[in-house]
């Protein structure tokens, strides 16, 4: 009989005891600000800012256009395709206000994969940008549906007022996963679920009104929308759009503008360190950037602290707010590869450890409680199960080792791959990586490496300091050997241009396995 689970962890450090405001639905948020700071930047986009009052005046004309003139009901599901646009925001809102959801579509994806989440949510009304018209037009035609620019959202009065219809429980967003285990299931978010994210959120990340927050990540995705973007407007902050991610034009930003905040993924963040202007820009402003990766190479955290600035880390998933387990600046130097402690008001504990590592369960209000349209996303206890394999260490915090699926059992030892990615991803001739497990006769799964070399003017460095070294399975197995034991040391090493990755930069090791094939005949 297996032991009883620990108890669940709430989290140290403590976190700030303020009381947060006893906001029940998202129109009290905009309220509130526009009311009391009225004239105070929300939004800042190519030039134009958008101050707290007149957001609250876009939300209130978009919610009665899309009543009045395009007949979205409560309940109802409207689809995005775009790059972020300050009225992505609008439209979140006017929509929570009429008790209808938002649908963002990862403009990533394929037109195929688009119409899947189409035909899945049945949304009533396709809104898009200019960058995506012809496509959005295309799709909407072939979905039949109606499809409006997001000009159109504000562009001129509409008769009358729209109803509001927000309740707390209210679906307000539905995000679809990213799909690396099988088909994207749609998340949905209620009223209730997003503003217990953004107070969570706002909290560990000391927010508050003087803030200025840099959003350069799609906000088709929760990372992106929910880590920071929405918990900025919860504390009153200023937010800096970007339409999307670029390394020069996100350090131009943070030498005028100097946000205090910013959130990247590894590659955005490789993308910055390897940019001409990163060791000029002034990076003083930023007190923390934050990460939204459930590991982080220690690599990406000790380049951003010997610019003095802490590379923190959030763990979650679509499901889960995501602002589920964090890592604060106090810690991200002690801690670099832990993903921190659980958030406040999130449980977390370990499930069927074996070794020290058990799979994550999470249970808290930002975690949803269904999949659309209604397939619970946990279990009968509310917990949901991630999927994430994790140790938990003295001092309560969580390190994340790999997918449960991922794991590979080889000569009957249980191996995580994400251990042996880390210290890869460290090496100064790595550029990428991954590492999973192939069938083999003799050991059940062979850990076979793959790695993406740097190119430095058709050379490469050498971890040693020599200028070249003939056998690069021979040098990143010495380096391996070093820091691992015997029986984590890849047996097969397979170098390549690049790794496949899904639209959420997450590496499909489904599709790497079968485009890896059986070993070479000798």
């Amino acid at each position: 009989m297996s032991p009883p689970p620990p108890a669940p962890s709430t989290g140290a450090p403590p976190a700030s005891t303020d009381s947060p405001p006893a906001w029940q639905v998202l129109d009290d948020l905009l309220l509130h600000h526009s009311g009391h700071h009225a004239d105070d930047g929300a939004l800042r986009f190519e030039g134009r800012t958008f101050t707290y009052g007149k957001l609250a005046r876009r939300v209130e004309r978009a919610s009665a256009r899309l009543w009045h003139e395009w007949g979205v009901r409560a309940g109802d599901r409207v689809a995005w395709l775009g790059l972020n646009h300050p009225d992505q925001l609008t439209l979140l809102f006017a929509l929570a206000r009429i008790g209808a959801m938002l649908v963002p579509l990862n403009f990533r994806l394929a037109s195929a994969e688009w119409h899947a989440v189409l035909a899945d949510c049945t949304p009533v009304a396709l809104l898009h940008d200019a960058a995506w018209a012809d496509a959005a037009q295309a799709l909407a035609q072939a979905a039949g549906l109606p499809a409006h620019p997001i000009d159109a959202l504000i562009a001129t009065p509409a008769p009358g007022d729209a109803p509001v219809h927000a309740a707390p429980e209210c679906p307000a967003l539905l995000v679809y996963t990213s799909g690396t285990t099988g088909l994207p299931k749609g998340a949905v978010h209620t009223q209730a679920n997003l503003l217990a994210n953004m107070a969570a959120a706002a909290q560990v990340q000391a927010l508050t009104g003087q803030d200025r927050v840099l959003t350069v990540l799609p906000l088709f995705h929760v990372g992106g929308l929910c880590i920071q973007t929405l918990p900025a407007l919860y504390a009153g902050a200023t937010v800096l759009l970007h339409a999307r991610f670029d390394a020069g034009a996100t350090l131009d930003a943070i030498g005028r503008e100097r946000p205090t905040l910013t959130l990247h993924v590894p590659a955005t963040m490789k993308g910055l360190i390897e940019h001409p202007g990163w060791a000029t820009t002034d990076l003083s402003c930023l007190r923390a950037v934050w990460a939204g990766s459930s590991t982080l190479a220690v690599a990406l955290v000790q380049a951003f602290l010997a610019r003095g600035v802490p590379l923190c880390n959030v763990y979650g998933a679509t499901e889960t707010g995501p602002f589920s387990i964090a890592l604060r600046p106090a810690q991200a130097a002690s801690h670099a590869g832990s993903c921190g402690w659980p958030a406040p008001g999130v449980e977390v504990r370990l499930d069927g450890t074996r070794d020290g590592v058990g799979e994550l369960l999470l249970r808290a209000p930002n975690v949803v409680r269904r999949y659309w349209p209604d397939v619970p996303a946990v279990d009968a206890e509310g917990w949901f199960h991630s999927g994430d394999l994790a140790r938990q260490a003295a001092d309560g915090s969580y390190t994340v080792v790999g997918r449960a699926k991922d794991m590979v059992i080889s000569g009957g030892e249980n191996i995580y791959p994400a251990e042996i990615e880390h210290l890869l991803a460290g090496h100064p001739a790595v550029a990428d990586c991954a590492v999973l497990g192939l069938p083999d006769p003799q050991w059940g799964e062979k850990l076979v490496a793959v790695v993406v070399l740097k190119h430095q003017n058709g050379s490469l460095p050498a971890s040693d300091g020599h200028e070249a070294l003939l056998n690069w399975e021979s040098v990143l197995t010495g380096f391996l050997r070093e820091r691992l034991a015997r029986y984590k040391l890849p047996r097969r090493w397979v170098f390549v241009e690049a790794l496949p990755r899904t639209a959420l930069g997450k590496v499909q090791k489904a599709v790497l396995a079968r485009q890896l094939g059986p070993d070479p005949a000798p």
